[in-house]
Formats: C-alpha cells, sequence, structure tokens
C-alpha cells in the first residue's frame, strides 16, 4: 500500500496561480495557432469553435445517397505495390524496400519525388470511369486531392509539388470534379496530407546495414541539390518537409510521447493549400484522413477549415447548408458537428446521426498482387456490407484502386457490374430510405467486434447468412433484406405480433425483382415468408412488405 502526502490547505492556496499559469503556457506551446493565413477564412454562421460547429445537420442529399464511390488515386498508385508506397520504400528489410531497390534503386539515388515523376496516368479518363460509378448506382464521388505523400492532385497555388507542374501535368482534381458534374453525381475531395511531417520521417534515415550502409535517403535534400536534374528548380523539402528531428511516434501529435509537432509554418501551409482547394473546386464534401480534425489538437487550422467550408458553401446555396465533412474518431459531441467516418469497419446499432463507412476492395493504393491472386472483396460482400451499412443509418464509401496509368483492371470491372445487377432490382431498398425501428435481427448480431481506433472491425464477426436480416423503410414500406439466397421459408421475430413493432397491419409482401406472388403467414412468434423457387438475383434477396 502507498501513503500519499497530505499537503496543507495554505500551500495549495498559494501555489494554485502558479499552476494555474503553467498549464496556460503548456497549452499555448502546443496550440500552434494560424498567422500567415494569406487565404482569409470565409465569415458567416459558423465560428471556428466546437459549439459554433454543432449548429450543423447533415443534409438530405447524403442522407438519401448512402452509396460514393472513391478514387483514392496518386503518384502511390504508380508501382502499383499497395499501400504507403511512399513511406515503406524508406523501411529498411520492408517488403517494398526490397521491391524499390530492384525495381527503381537504392532511395538516396532514386526517392519517392523520382516516383512521382514517372507517374504519367496517360490512360486516365475521368468520363469513363465516373460514368460506370454511376451506372453501378453511385450516388457521389469522392477524388483524392493529396495523401500523406504531401503531392496535390490539383493545381495548388502553395504546393508546388503537384499534378499540373509535374507527373501527369494535368489537374486531376478539375477532371473529376468535371466528370462527376457531367453524371449528376455529388462531388467530394479527400485529404489527408496533414501527416506528412512524420509520415516522411523515415525519409531522413539511412540502411544499417548492407553496401549502403549509413548512406542518406533523400528526404533532406534541398532545392540546391536539384541543379542539372529533372527537378531543378523544385524543392525536395516542400514535398518531404523534413527540416526537423523526427519523433518516436508516427502518427500522434503527443510530444509529451516523444512525437515530433508540427511548427506554425507547416500548418499555415496546410491551412492555405486546403483553402486553395474548397475555394477552386467547390467540393460537395470533404473527407479528413485524421483524428478528428487536420492538425488536431496541436493547432486551429482544423476548426478554420471547418467554419470555411461551411459558409462557403452556404454561400454558394444561397443561404442553404448543403455540405458534408467526415472525421474519424469523433465523440458523441463531435459527431453534431460533421459526419463521423469510421475505416474499415461499421457501427452495430442505428446510429442517432448520419455516418459513414470508408472501406477498400482491396488496397487503398493499387497493388497488382491483389489483382494476380483475385483477392478483391466480391460483389456479395460489398452489397451485403452496403445493406448492413443503411440499415444502421449509415453510408458506405467504397474506394474503387486506380492502376499508375489511371485505370481499373479487369476483377475489379467484373466486381461493380456485378454490384450494378444487384442494384437495378433492388435499388429502392437502399436510395432514400431510412433506418426501421430495429436495424435488423440474425445471427451475425449475436456476437459484435468492437470498434478499434478509427474502426478495423471489418469481417471480425459472424459471417451474414440467410438468417439475417436488415430493415430499411420509406413511408409505410419495409423492406426486409435476407442476407443471403434462402433456400426454405423465411421466419422473420421481429415481424411477428409478439415483438410489437408493426404500427400497422401487413397488407402485401413483394420480392422485388420477381412478379410471383408470394405466401406468407403472421404469427406471435414470426411472419413466416414462402420464397418462389426463382430467385431474381444473387448474393441477397429483398422483400417489400407494405403496411397499411
Amino acid at each position: 500500500m502507498k501513503f500519499r502526502k497530505i499537503v496543507p490547505l495554505f500551500i495549495v492556496v498559494a501555489i494554485m496561480p502558479i499552476l494555474v499559469q503553467s498549464c496556460m503556457a503548456n497549452e499555448s506551446q502546443m496550440i500552434n495557432v494560424t498567422k500567415n493565413k494569406v487565404e482569409p477564412m470565409q465569415t458567416g454562421k459558423f465560428e471556428p469553435t466546437w459549439e459554433s460547429l454543432k449548429q450543423y445537420q447533415t443534409p438530405d442529399w447524403f442522407r438519401d445517397a448512402k452509396f460514393g464511390i472513391w478514387a483514392h488515386w496518386g503518384p502511390q498508385c504508380q508501382p502499383e505495390r499497395g499501400d504507403w508506397y511512399g513511406r515503406g520504400m524508406y523501411e529498411e528489410d520492408g517488403w517494398q524496400y526490397k521491391l524499390h531497390l530492384e525495381n527503381y534503386g537504392h532511395p538516396s539515388k532514386f526517392g519517392f519525388k523520382d516516383i512521382i515523376n514517372q507517374w504519367k496516368g496517360e490512360n486516365w479518363d475521368p468520363e469513363k470511369l465516373v460514368a460506370l460509378y454511376k451506372h453501378v448506382g453511385a450516388q457521389y464521388f469522392v477524388a483524392m486531392a493529396n495523401h500523406h505523400d504531401n503531392f496535390d492532385n490539383y493545381d495548388s497555388k502553395y504546393q508546388p509539388w503537384n499534378s499540373v507542374n509535374m507527373g501527369p501535368k494535368k489537374d486531376l482534381i478539375a477532371g473529376w470534379a468535371k466528370a462527376a458534374q457531367n453524371n449528376g453525381l455529388r462531388f467530394g475531395v479527400s485529404v489527408h496530407a496533414a501527416h506528412a511531417w512524420s509520415w516522411y520521417e523515415v525519409a531522413q534515415g539511412a540502411d544499417k546495414t548492407g553496401e549502403f550502409a549509413g548512406v542518406p535517403y533523400d528526404g533532406k535534400l534541398t532545392k540546391a541539390d536539384g541543379k542539372g536534374l529533372w527537378w531543378e528548380g523544385f524543392d525536395p523539402q516542400d514535398l518531404y518537409a523534413q527540416n526537423h528531428i523526427p519523433g518516436k511516434l508516427q502518427w500522434e501529435w503527443d510530444a509529451s510521447q516523444g512525437s515530433s509537432v508540427p511548427d506554425t509554418a507547416y500548418c499555415d501551409k496546410f491551412y492555405n493549400r486546403t483553402i486553395d482547394l474548397i475555394n477552386k473546386y467547390h467540393p460537395d464534401l470533404i473527407y479528413f484522413d485524421d483524428t478528428v480534425l487536420p492538425l488536431y489538437p496541436i493547432s486551429d487550422v482544423g476548426l478554420k477549415l471547418a467554419a470555411h467550408f461551411y459558409n462557403s458553401n452556404m454561400q454558394w446555396h444561397s443561404g442553404k447548408l448543403d455540405a458534408v465533412m467526415n472525421g474519424k474518431i469523433l465523440n458523441p459531441e463531435q459527431r453534431k458537428c460533421m459526419v463521423w467516418d469510421i475505416e474499415r469497419g461499421q457501427s452495430n446499432e442505428i446510429e442517432p446521426l448520419p455516418w459513414q463507412t470508408c472501406t477498400c476492395i482491396g488496397s487503398w493504393h493499387y497493388d497488382k498482387g491483389i489483382f494476380e491472386d483475385h483477392r478483391y472483396k466480391n460483389a456479395q460482400t460489398v452489397i451485403q456490407m452496403l445493406v448492413d451499412i443503411v440499415s444502421k443509418n449509415g453510408n458506405l464509401l467504397l474506394s474503387i484502386p486506380v492502376k499508375g496509368d489511371g485505370t481499373i483492371d479487369s476483377d475489379e470491372e467484373k466486381i461493380l457490374e456485378d454490384i450494378a445487377s444487384w442494384m437495378d432490382i433492388n435499388k429502392e431498398s437502399i436510395f432514400g430510405t431510412r433506418p426501421w425501428k430495429v436495424f435488423g435481427e440474425g445471427p451475425a448480431s449475436e456476437t459484435v467486434e468492437p470498434i478499434k481506433a478509427q474502426g478495423w472491425n471489418e469481417g471480425k464477426n459472424k459471417p451474414f447468412s440467410a438468417q439475417d436480416i436488415r430493415f430499411t423503410m420509406k413511408g409505410k414500406t419495409i423492406y426486409a433484406t435476407s442476407l443471403g439466397c434462402p433456400t426454405q421459408s423465411l421466419q422473420i421475430k421481429s415481424l411477428g405480433t409478439a415483438a410489437k413493432l408493426l404500427d400497422t397491419p401487413i397488407v402485401n409482401i413483394q420480392l422485388l425483382g420477381s412478379n410471383e406472388k408470394i405466401r406468407w403467414a403472421q404469427t406471435e412468434q414470426f411472419l413466416t415468408i414462402e420464397l418462389p423457387q426463382n430467385k431474381p438475383c444473387n448474393y441477397t434477396i429483398v422483400l417489400k412488405i407494405t403496411t397499411k
């Protein structure tokens, strides 16, 4: 047992002002307030405070949309070797490092900046891809504006390392935005670059063993080093941002745990780049790949970006707020200020506020190994996820990996066509619906893997089966989806009279995609439905239940 020393009250009173001053000093040291804004923050209804942001209401377009497709496409797709290549190529003994040595040479001579130079996107046809995504059923489309690699995929005023100056030498966000508009889809951008400061710290390193032991990687190069080279006139530090001592933590901004905290100049530059992005392309949605908001809580940048985006969006829409902003790892109060995004996972209950799952059929950045081994999520998995998420008041944002040349592969095309075939029959049970009184029933709901950090509970629960039912509603219609193809009669406990969930009697039941008459009977225990032998579609079936 440990004994605590009791501090006399008069000592506490005497030192209290000192303690308060100390706390305030520590807070001021931890928060980098934007100083050299350059780009003004749009004023209006929203102030850069949590209290003001609570005025936010999710627009109906997002609540009705339910399904979006994402092009997580940038220079890290050029090697076609999976996610985080721009970091992994500097991690000695990692698989991406070894592939980099084989294909490009040592990262002291051929760094990520040189990958950018090889990336041309020569077969990119945004109109063709977005038209395909609309055909599949997507109601909104999101394009990656930048990743942790710090490269802007647009005509960036504040980041010289951008897709107009090098690589494809095209304004990719402008191209995607035009294609989305031409196809009548809402347009979003994803922003990931706030973490480049720590994400790239491995580029400051060197091999510990072998021929190049001790030879620095290219992460500390400067503008002067580029004389006579392809990147002459550009400063690698605009890309790598490595004029600082590396920290021990890569993803958090906790200086007490050894993280290197970005300086004010870095925060200001990120602010200006993102304001420029918003002002140029007027997105309907912004996805921030950050805990809560970019650079939060060390900077006020994220709060100012949120206020600017909401106020600007209201100005674009004659005073109506029509914007969606995604953030991760939000507490219940923060979820009132923006739309909560769960990465590669989902909630297991009806959430009181709209939310979103983001996931990918493969690796976030294109990985040809997944294609060669045919390891993508199949259409059945995607459809089951979509139905489950929508039943709980959520949307699904699905990433379809894009190759370095700007195309998708044949397996991806097949998966998309299979989803489109299901949507052709069953889309009324998805779009424009709202959750019912319960999200569903069945064995997959009995054991639940909790969300970890930003999500990551995907695929860890019991697999879906025909006995797993999910509900949505539209007016007096209830849609009951079996997450499989039942081979015998279907019994739904939630629609038995004992459950007391139905306010009015059932008058008709129809199997979407079938003209056959459905036989059914309602008892205390179950609603029992006899299904026809010929099912109209694969993967799941949807029963349209009309009440009086």
